[in-house]
């Protein structure tokens, strides 16, 4: 089966046609800028693009940088304040006239490492971090979901939450090195490790195709690995989240 996966996040939209057995993309890749401010009505008309670059008819997975509930948002993110309460799902399903199946980005990533990548048949707790503008986090317990688990919200020191402290995007901001981001990035790992005792650590997003640069940061207790599908497991989960 194949279904059209959009992973949104608070810098980029990505999506390509997944085939969901087998989690390869059948069609390229395309990636269009998060519009500035991220609201609800810009974010739906740039979706609606994506659809229509694709042609697309069928059913619609979507992750969302939010803790998202029935389709709903609770939180807002690395996105505008307004998106609070919005029912995700019948937002982009009113503007492409397609049905959506809206989860939380990390939990789609997540999916897709733990039905066929890197945490496929591993038992006990699995953890998907994603880093890229935020700190995304998927908590699976013997292959089932502990669904909306932000560890990357959780506050530390001066910083509002975490992921303001250790993210690519923070990396990014105060002009860090690998060395030294990595460092922070350790924390994190640290923490997550702390508090969950997990078993095995999956690293997604932008950065995790680029771990060599901060592999001392990944010398913890832990197993961690980098995700099967790299920046890719957030559309293929997202895909899969339509016939979950």
């Amino acid at each position: 089966m194949e279904i059209l996966g959009i992973d949104i996040g608070g810098t980029g939209i990505k999506g390509a046609i997944v085939n969901v057995e087998t989690g390869d993309l059948v069609s390229e890749r395309h990636r269009i800028p998060t519009p500035l401010g991220a609201k609800p009505k810009d974010v739906a008309t740039e979706v609606a693009k994506m659809v229509e670059h694709f042609n697309w008819k069928g059913k619609v997975g979507c992750g969302f940088p939010t803790i998202v509930s029935n389709g709903k948002a609770r939180s807002f993110g690395n996105i505008d304040k307004s998106w609070v309460g919005v029912q995700i799902d019948e937002l982009f399903s009113e503007k492409t006239g397609l049905e959506f199946f809206v989860a939380n980005d990390a939990d789609a990533a997540g999916l897709a490492e733990i039905k066929l990548g890197e945490g496929k048949g591993v038992p006990g707790v699995v953890i998907m971090i994603t880093i890229g503008t935020g700190l995304g986090s998927g908590v699976f317990v013997d292959g089932t979901l502990v669904p909306n688990v932000e560890l990357g919200t959780v506050p530390y020191k001066d910083y509002e939450r975490f992921e303001f402290y250790a993210s690519d995007a923070a990396r990014k901001r105060e002009d860090l090195s690998y060395r030294k981001w990595g460092k922070r990035f350790k924390k994190f790992l640290r923490f997550t490790e702390t508090t969950f005792s997990p078993d095995l650590i999956i690293l997604g997003g932008g950065a995790s195709k680029k771990t060599e640069k901060f592999k001392e940061a990944l010398e913890i207790d832990t197993p961690v690995k980098s995700a099967k599908y790299e920046n890719n497991a957030g559309i293929i989960g997202a895909a899969m989240t339509a016939v979950q």
